[in-house]
């Protein structure tokens, strides 16, 4: 079973404005690269089919594999580690999630599952209205 992580989508409205940015880097860079400060430890479980998982607005809202993991610096030269990722932005099961800060393993059990495999008729309802009926027992 892949390992996986799960990220605040700090500054996020919606998955639009998620993808948009990530547009944007990936002109920039040539590559989609997320950075972040610490290197998983867990490493090679990651890279062995694992995804991030994206919370944005209090909802985990979607998923994108990761290709790879680089060690990498910013600007001031201080280590960081850059996420290599699908551009392929794939909706999941909306499901509330707590913020928190940095990043999170996530296990292939506690992953929320694509809208493909969720109930039929989710992919049309606002997310906001699923994870309620969610917390309410209802789907």
């Amino acid at each position: 079973m892949a390992l996986n992580l799960i990220k605040l989508a700090v500054g996020a409205e919606d998955l639009e404005s998620v993808a948009r940015f990530q547009a944007r880097r990936r002109r920039e860079l040539g590559r989609l690269l997320h950075f972040t400060r610490m290197m998983p430890r867990r490493r090679d479980e990651l890279l062995d089919g694992g995804s991030i998982y994206w919370v944005i607005r209090g909802l985990v809202r979607a998923r994108q594999r990761i290709l790879g993991i680089e060690a990498a610096t910013d600007r001031e030269g201080r280590a960081m580690t850059a996420l290599v990722l699908d551009p392929e932005l794939i909706r999941t099961e909306p499901r509330s999630q707590r913020a928190f800060q940095g990043w999170r393993y996530l296990t292939a059990e506690q992953a929320p599952r694509d809208l493909g495999q969720a109930v039929d008729g989710l992919e049309e309802m606002p997310p906001d209205m699923i994870a309620e009926l969610r917390a309410l027992g209802l789907i």
